[in-house]
């Protein structure tokens, strides 16, 4: 398990299938991710048994916990190329009584650790449509910085939007987040 502030990201298990179909299947929820059509139980049940085992190669994908044990969501590394050193990160907040609450920023930290530090990668990238403000603003507070725009690259509610490319180096990540960490560590 990977320990932040906020959250513990821990492996998913059979058990989180619940919620995880409630949530991949809530439009509010999905609206700003990739998954556009419902997806039955039985569809969850087999990317949750069948997806690939945490590793290098495949990447990790990992529940969001509260420290006190509540799953509010899920967040992956993804895409892994190790050759280059680099992964996509996909996060999904699906309780919303939790957003807007810093869980997101707490969760994304702490995987872009994992990342960095045991992965050895170099970047970590992803994409956010453009009118999602909230994911957009985490992200940079979390260090990610935008690339450049894919316009008109995804269809929804009538219209096309544009998706936003952002990215952090392991360099930028250590210069805002390990000198402060290790400042909090020495009390200053």
């Amino acid at each position: 398990m990977l320990e932040g502030k906020l959250t513990i990201l821990r492996p998913l298990e059979e058990t989180d299938l619940e919620r995880v179909y409630k949530w991949i299947n809530d439009r509010e929820v999905t609206r700003n991710l990739a998954a556009r059509y419902p997806l039955s139980r039985k569809d969850e049940a087999n990317w949750l048994e069948n997806g690939p085992p945490n590793s290098y190669e495949t990447g990790v994908r990992m529940a969001i916990e509260t420290k006190d044990g509540v799953h509010i969501g899920n967040l992956e590394l993804t895409a892994v190329k190790p050759e280059d050193r680099k992964a996509q990160l996909g996060v999904m907040i699906g309780e919303k009584d939790y957003w807007g609450a810093g869980y997101g920023s707490d969760a994304i930290l702490t995987l872009l650790r994992f990342g960095f530090h045991e992965m050895n990668l170099n970047r970590i990238w992803l994409h956010v449509f453009e009118d999602n403000s909230r994911a957009y603003a985490c992200y940079l507070k979390c260090g990610f910085q935008e690339e450049g725009r894919l316009r008109q690259h995804y269809y929804a509610e009538g219209r096309y939007w544009d998706s936003v490319v952002m990215a952090i180096l392991r360099h930028e990540y250590e210069a805002l987040h390990v000198a402060a960490e290790e400042a909090e560590a020495a009390g200053v």
